[in-house]
C-alpha cells in the first residue's frame, strides 16, 4: 500500500499534473485496491502538491532569469519568465488588493496551467511575501482538491486522469 501512496505523492509533485491528476490517480487505485484510504490520499496529494513551493518562490525566478541567456535552455526559460509575468500582471490587474484571493481562485481553478506552480511563480514575480503567498496557495490547492474530488466523484474523473 505504501507503494500507491508514494505514487500519487510524486504525481502531485509533477508540474502541470499536480494535484489535478494525483486526484484521479488515487480515485483509480481505491477501484483496484478498496482499502486504500481517499482521506489519506488527500492530505497526502495535498502536501507533495506544496513540497516544492518554497523552492520555487525562493530559487525559481533566479534560476529562469539566470537561465535566459543560455543558448539550450534559453527559450524555454523565457518562455517560463513570460508566463509567469503574464500570469502575475493579470492576477494584479483583476485583483488590484484582492491579489491574495486572486492568487487563491487562480491556483484553485482547475485548468493546465494554473496550479500551485505556476501561482507560486507568480507571486514571487509579484515580489508578494512568502506568507501570504504559501497561504493563498495553499487555500487554492485545497479548493482544486474540493473541485477535483467532487467531479471524480460524479464519475468525470477519466477527464483529468493521465
Amino acid at each position: 500500500m505504501v507503494k500507491q501512496y508514494l505514487l500519487i505523492f510524486f504525481v502531485s509533485m509533477v508540474p502541470l499534473i499536480e494535484l489535478r491528476g494525483a486526484i484521479p490517480v488515487a480515485y483509480g487505485i481505491q477501484q483496484l485496491y478498496p482499502e486504500f484510504n481517499l482521506l489519506l490520499a488527500y492530505v497526502v496529494i495535498a502536501i507533495g502538491n506544496m513540497l516544492p513551493v518554497p523552492i520555487i518562490f525562493f530559487f525559481a525566478r533566479k534560476v529562469l532569469e539566470w537561465g535566459k541567456d543560455k543558448p539550450v535552455i534559453g527559450g524555454f526559460f523565457t518562455f517560463c519568465l513570460e508566463k509567469g509575468h503574464k500570469g502575475g500582471e493579470k492576477l494584479q490587474a483583476k485583483a488590484g488588493r484582492g491579489l491574495f484571493v486572486a492568487l487563491m481562485l487562480f491556483v484553485g481553478i482547475p485548468l493546465p496551467g494554473t496550479g500551485a506552480w505556476t501561482g507560486t511563480l507568480a507571486a514571487s514575480i509579484l515580489d508578494m511575501d512568502f506568507k501570504t503567498s504559501v497561504i493563498a496557495v495553499m487555500a487554492g490547492v485545497a479548493l482544486a482538491g474540493v473541485i477535483v474530488g467532487v467531479l471524480c466523484t460524479l464519475g468525470f474523473g477519466a477527464l483529468f486522469g493521465i
